[in-house]
């Protein structure tokens, strides 16, 4: 009998029904603000940044050469298959906590637990190598004009002479947490505005560049095999999703079942154009061997003799990388207060400020948490524990989506997926294959975090969450 309850628990699941009761009143709210385009300027906030200011770079220079193009390609085309089933959870849950709350509601606790407390770490993870990646921008910068910093405060421990602490790269995740505790209307209009801008720059650096393409750079385009290219797509892939973090403000918007769809499809959709575009104009003005891994496009175009567009290419991404940190901080705070309020992790976490309606207390927390990684963790490292995390959510995600749609197929849907089960399989034989690709370092780690979660749950959540208290109560 302890048996059977013990899997009752586990497979409890948060009825749909529920989760709208709880916005009329029950637990603490979150302020309805954000419009279709503001949702969209996240989304391609978050998607937009590393990928192309820093990561093309990386995986051009030592994973895949020219090829980089087919690793974004290949990673666009599992994170599309996903974006759809997440556009139909988001247009029917309109809640906070996206893939957290999406596996609560349809595979039950345990697994809406396992993907919330994963995200957790990865939104962190991805904060701090953003927050890495902007900071080898700024230092290219600084040295280009002259200037000359103490290599203490350069890098983390090992990654250079001298260097303690990547100072920049934990001040900035501290900035960020403040702007997001200024309230989601005032920090969602500065990340539209530093949006249009980093778009504009992108635009910038892809038709001057191609005035400036050497098409034998392009050869030979696998350098390092057709398994080069997939192993950058794994590497790679945690820039195409940024519309994930963004579906965790579904609470916040004024519209969610109209406007989360096509802000999830908008936002992944200007993304993978402008990728494309940049890396055969990055590709093809340097060789891979010389790209730089920290700063590629400003290197580049400083090979070609554009040292002022080099600059301000450097400055673009400062600025435009800032909302890839502001979008995944917005996502791992949202999916830490929904947990909260739902029980599975400590209700002091969910209390929100009384004028501003946002998680002030997850949000510094996770600000000082990013700090640290970013401050004393080589950039590969933070890395290595994103992607994993990411990849079995859309598992998740996709594999709600089909079971849902079988099981209450007259639910009210502002968005159904197309071509189902298609669609949903192929990001899940996408996602699977994709994390075959990662280090067992990764696995590792992961085992780790999933462990310690393991801990908590069981020693805590299990017996504490609300519908474990309404589970008592009727008993």
């Amino acid at each position: 009998m302890a048996r059977l309850r013990m899997g009752e628990g586990i497979l409890r699941r948060k009825p749909i029904e529920h989760i709208e009761e709880t916005e009329a009143g029950e637990g603490p709210k979150l302020e309805r603000s954000l419009g279709l385009w503001q949702l969209t300027a996240i989304g391609v906030g978050g998607i937009i940044g590393a990928g192309i200011f820093t990561l093309a770079g990386t995986v051009a220079n030592g994973t895949a050469g020219p090829a980089v193009l087919v690793s974004f390609l290949v990673a666009g085309v599992a994170s599309a298959a996903a974006a759809l089933s997440y556009a139909e959870f988001a247009g029917m849950i309109p809640k906070a906590g996206s893939a957290y709350t999406y596996g609560y509601a349809v595979l039950g606790e345990f697994a809406g637990w396992f993907i919330g407390w994963d995200l957790l770490l990865e939104y962190t993870a991805i904060v701090a190598v953003v927050a890495i990646g902007i900071s080898g921008y700024f230092s290219f910068l600084i040295e280009d004009m002259g200037a000359k910093l103490p290599a203490w405060m350069l890098g983390a421990p090992g990654t250079g002479s001298g260097h303690k602490v990547d100072l920049f790269a934990a001040v900035l995740c501290l900035l960020i947490a403040w702007l997001l505790t200024l309230g989601i209307r005032n920090a969602a209009r500065f990340e539209t505005v530093v949006v249009v801008l980093k778009v504009l720059v992108v635009l910038v650096v892809i038709i001057v560049g191609i005035f400036h393409v050497d098409t034998a750079n392009y050869h030979p385009f696998f350098p390092y095999g057709i398994g080069g290219a997939f192993t950058g797509a794994a590497t790679v892939f945690f820039a195409v999703f940024g519309y994930d973090a963004m579906s965790t403000a579904a609470e916040e918007s004024k519209d969610a079942q109209r406007h989360m769809p096509k802000a999830i499809i908008y936002s992944l959709a200007i993304a993978m154009v402008l990728y494309v575009l940049a890396c055969l104009v990055l590709t093809g003005m340097q060789n891979y061997k010389d790209i730089d891994k920290e700063s590629g496009f400003s290197t580049a175009f400083k090979s070609v003799g554009l040292n002022r567009l080099a600059d301000v290419i450097a400055v673009g991404a400062i600025i435009g990388i800032l909302t890839v940190m502001f979008t995944f901080m917005l996502g791992v705070t949202r999916v830490w207060f929904s947990m909260s309020r739902d029980g599975l992790l400590p209700r002091w976490f969910a209390k929100t400020h009384p004028t501003r309606h946002v998680p002030t207390r997850v949000t510094w927390i996770v600000g000082v948490a990013s700090a640290v990684i970013a401050g004393f963790l080589p950039i590969a490292e933070a890395a290595e524990l994103t992607n994993i995390g990411i990849l079995l959510a859309f598992v998740v995600v996709c594999t709600a989506v089909i079971v849902l749609r079988y099981r209450q197929p007259d639910l009210p849907r502002s968005f159904r997926t197309p071509w189902m089960p298609f669609v949903p399989a192929l990001g899940v034989v996408f996602s699977i294959w994709l994390i075959t690709f990662l280090q067992w370092q990764t696995w590792v780690r992961f085992a780790v975090w999933f462990l310690i979660g393991c801990v908590v749950y069981f020693g805590y959540s299990y017996k504490r969450s609300v519908l474990a208290e309404r589970q008592r109560a009727v008993d």
